[in-house]
């Protein structure tokens, strides 16, 4: 990731467009998640878990408008 100093522009103002691409790239967590290595079997487990997660959000939205 490379952001150029504006002319006239400060450190601060720099630094936090810099933080800003970084955010928008999702390079930070992809470093977090690779910081360790995690076995298929476990990232199998992770992503069901939030496929459950998500489906359980889905549903009570659902119940909510169908009890409006």
């Amino acid at each position: 990731m490379t952001v150029k100093l504006n002319p006239g522009e400060s450190q601060e103002s720099l630094l936090r467009r810099f933080r800003k691409e970084v955010m928008k790239a999702r390079i930070l967590p992809e470093v977090r998640r690779k910081r360790w290595y995690t076995p298929p079997s476990e990232v199998r487990r992770l992503e069901k878990q939030k496929a459950i997660r998500k489906a359980r959000q889905a549903m009570r939205r659902r119940e909510r408008r169908t009890a409006l």
